[in-house]
């Protein structure tokens, strides 16, 4: 895995748990009971977003390290998930 593809990597797993952890304990304007005119009750009135951004960063560092040392180990392969052998025979069942 080169640094770009590392670093895609990273992100994409960023992103995804940033949208898991977004929803997570927002209070909208409706639970505090200060609705602004012209907004819907459900708006967020606090979102904490600083907060989530440094957390799902800690748990994307985690997550990333761990899916980027079994990828450089090579514990699992792309042929491990070949479950319709659709790329044929590997250069070593193949000697």
């Amino acid at each position: 895995m080169g640094i770009a593809s590392g670093i895609v990597l990273f992100m994409v797993i960023w992103f995804m748990t940033f949208l898991v952890v977004l929803p997570i304990r927002i209070q909208t304007q409706g639970e505090a009971g200060e609705i602004v005119p012209g907004t819907h009750a459900g708006s967020p009135e606090k979102h904490h977003l600083k907060k989530k951004a440094w957390i799902v960063t800690g748990i994307s560092a985690v997550i990333w390290a761990i899916i980027a040392t079994i990828i450089l180990t090579g514990t699992i392969t792309v042929r491990d998930i070949d479950m319709f052998d659709r790329m044929g025979p590997s250069s070593e069942e193949a000697s």
